[in-house]
């Protein structure tokens, strides 16, 4: 577990990657019984939905704690921010494909604000910890926020912005978490879809800093 990389590789270093993913993405959500790959303008997905990208270490629990928000329509946990395509657990475990664990959130912004979802990613893990949460350790526990439009960007750099400003102020370390524009996300094998909801005694790692947002 400590062995992994705590850097990113050059990307001429990364793995190659895939064509296609080796496997077929379940059609429903075992929990909410909705589409896993709902995407809004489809034609089959809800008009008024918006889609969320965070990455807080270990997709499991982060998963968890989304699909159980109300508001929210599916999740899916998958990896986003590297560069090798269609990558496999193993590989990104590794840590040469640069991808962080991420979990994907379908949302009514009528019920649930992106807001929301952005203050509760920040109190649910430790946006401190560089490339780890807790004992997990590696680059595909980075914090990372990959907003889908300039609207979420605003939102989200502002509210980085406060709170790292109220976690100085009670002497924590700066927030390390990338904020940028969604990157290609990819769906994790099946077996990572809702794990919790199939191992309900699974591994939950959530390293909060304990500091509520303010306001």
């Amino acid at each position: 577990m400590f062995g992994r990389p705590t850097a990113l590789f050059a990307p001429e270093q990364t793995l190659p990657g895939h064509e296609a993913p080796a496997w077929e993405l379940p059609a429903q959500h075992r929990v909410l019984g909705t589409a896993l790959d709902a995407t809004p303008g489809d034609g089959t997905t809800p008009d008024g939905l918006e889609v969320a990208y965070f990455g807080l270490g270990c997709f499991w629990g982060a998963e968890e704690i989304y699909w159980q928000k109300p508001g929210v329509y599916t999740t899916s946990v998958g990896y986003q921010g590297g560069t090798s395509p269609n990558p496999t657990y193993e590989e990104v475990c590794s840590g040469r494909t640069n991808h962080t664990e991420a979990v994907r959130i379908v949302f009514d912004p009528a019920v649930v604000s992106y807001a929301d979802l952005v203050k509760q990613f920040f109190e649910v893990h430790d946006p401190t910890q560089g490339m780890r949460q807790g004992n997990d350790v590696g680059t595909q526990y980075r914090s990372a926020i990959y907003f889908t439009s300039p609207e979420q960007e605003l939102t989200a750099r502002e509210l980085t912005e406060v709170y790292g400003e109220e976690l100085a102020r009670r002497g924590f370390d700066p927030i390390t978490t990338e904020v940028r524009e969604a990157p290609i996300y990819y769906y994790a094998e099946p077996y990572h879809q809702q794990y919790l909801a199939v191992n309900v005694n699974g591994y939950r790692c959530h390293s909060s800093t304990g500091i509520p947002f303010p306001g």
